[in-house]
């Protein structure tokens, strides 16, 4: 999917959480929490690298396919259960919203469990497959394995989504966030639980904004990652951002004394490339990082934009990005090109790009302006309007669902919010965060120096999630820790930082 990855991934998924695979098996045991309804099994959540796994309860609830439909067809959603250590505690349970759109939130947990363990200490963990991902009917797509710029592919994009849709029906309209809220309180109320509170992450805090906005008496707490502007469509600024967050990285690096003086050139290196690779076409041969064996591919605008969107998406990552670029600038574009293949075909493996559709064509594509889909717009950064071309053809084909009519109004809440940023996110920046919370009357918002997309396991926040949680007050959670941050140091050499 690797061509729908780049072209696509309007939400930005958040690739600290790449490589999930959560396996679950288990046997019949009584469900805790009083009131529930739902039966659970015991079952354990394995780390996808194999190294861990965390003992937990899995379900299964049918629900409609149809809402509007309650006597249809059915589909099961999947979910997960990891109980609080304190079994004496009373606090609210914490429901894990995934990003994507696409992404499976008990693959998500799986691979950063860690992260949750100052919560899980007094909350329950939940996680449910929002359907269409991970378990619950998942909707996935073929799409060609080609790095061309999108605008040259879109004939064999069209024919990929015909091809999708004859497999997986017109049932696909039913896979937006307006039907999936519902599956949301469905599952809250099968638990028997009375309040709630919510970790969205990326496309996950459109889900967290819209159950705020419908069941605002079920939810305690609420922490957004990666915020979502609801009065926004998503994608017309991606570009826009995206140049941004890449400016920021350059900058960064001209303003460390390490950086600067291994890379003084960065600026000029990057606009060489740039300009190369718009007409230039550079095959080569590479070993797969997957398999190790040997692979022809072409280097080309394609892969040269797809390596600077994923690598601007975490601050790890962005810590390469000046000795990848320095390389490719002098010939050597084997590490940039692995690099590049090895993320997409991770974030390929775990999005479910139907889902995907189902929302984007729904949720965003109606809703862009004459002023969006202007390519001069956008015609100076290095993403251009491929991904804007890309989704509509897409959407000209795909089902539209039920979209609530508010879903792009501002929301108005007292429901205690934490909102987490990073400085250089490239899909959902600060400002989004700041445009939302205008509705909110009791937030606060962190903005994580030099970081990406997703603050969950970085520094100090898992710490300071904890504290929210149990405090209630969020303009009273002592960020301290806060200042003492760094984002991780650049790579002066292909063998890493200086020590």
């Amino acid at each position: 999917m690797r061509i729908v990855v780049k072209a696509l991934g309007v939400f930005g998924l958040w690739l600290g959480a790449i490589n999930s695979g959560a396996v679950a098996s288990g046997a019949a045991a009584p469900v805790d929490a009083p009131g529930a309804a739902l039966p659970l099994v015991e079952c354990r959540l394995e780390h996808p690298l194999h190294i861990s796994s965390q003992a937990a309860r899995c379900g299964v609830l049918s629900v409609p396919l149809d809402r509007a439909d309650p006597s249809g067809p059915k589909i099961e959603l999947h979910l997960a259960r990891v109980a609080a250590l304190n079994r004496r505690s009373t606090a609210a349970p914490l429901f894990l919203l995934a990003g994507g759109p696409g992404q499976s939130a008990i693959d998500l947990y799986a691979s950063l469990a860690g992260a949750f363990a100052r919560i899980n200490r007094n909350h329950d963990i939940i996680m449910l497959d929002q359907r269409g991902t991970g378990r619950s009917s998942p909707l996935r797509c073929e799409y060609a394995d080609d790095w061309n710029a999108a605008g040259n592919e879109l004939p064999k994009i069209r024919q990929a989504t015909i091809d999708c849709l004859s497999k997986l029906g017109p049932g696909v309209a039913n896979y937006t966030s307006s039907v999936a809220v519902r599956d949301l309180d469905e599952v809250r109320r099968a638990l028997g639980y009375a309040q709630i509170d919510l970790y969205g992450s990326s496309y996950g805090t459109r889900m967290a904004e819209l159950y705020m906005r419908r069941y605002p008496s079920a939810v305690h707490a609420v922490i957004l990652d990666g915020v979502t502007d609801p009065e926004k469509p998503i994608g017309p600024d991606t570009p826009l951002d995206g140049e941004h967050a890449l400016r920021q990285i350059v900058a960064r690096c001209g303003e460390t004394a390490d950086c600067a003086k291994a890379y003084p050139e960065l600026p000029r290196e990057l606009a060489a490339l740039r300009a190369r690779f718009g007409p230039a076409q550079l095959p080569m041969t590479l070993d797969d990082p997957s398999s190790g064996l040997p692979q022809s591919l072409e280097f080309n605008r394609g892969m040269l934009n797809a390596a600077l969107r994923f690598m601007s998406y975490s601050g790890a990552q962005a810590a390469l990005l000046p000795t990848l670029i320095h390389e490719a600038s002098a010939g050597r574009f084997a590490p940039l090109a692995a690099q590049t293949l090895m993320m997409a075909g991770q974030i390929g493996e775990q999005l479910a790009s139907g889902m995907q559709n189902s929302v984007v064509c729904s949720e965003d594509v109606p809703f862009f302006s004459a002023r969006d889909l202007d390519p001069a717009r956008v015609a100076d950064t290095y993403q251009g309007s491929d991904q804007l071309d890309a989704l509509r053809a897409i959407c000209e084909l795909w089902p539209h669902g039920p979209v609530d009519g508010d879903m792009h109004a501002r929301l108005q809440s007292d429901i205690p919010t934490l909102l987490l940023s990073g400085e250089a996110d490239p899909v959902t920046p600060p400002a989004a965060a700041a445009a939302f919370a205008r509705g909110l009357t009791r937030h606060r918002h962190l903005v994580l120096a030099g970081e990406g997309h997703g603050q969950l396991a970085t520094a100090c926040v898992p710490t300071l999630m904890a504290a929210f949680l149990d405090g209630e007050q969020p303009e009273r959670v002592d960020a301290a820790c806060l200042a003492r941050h760094q984002p991780p140091p650049f790579f002066i050499s292909p063998s890493g930082p200086s020590p």
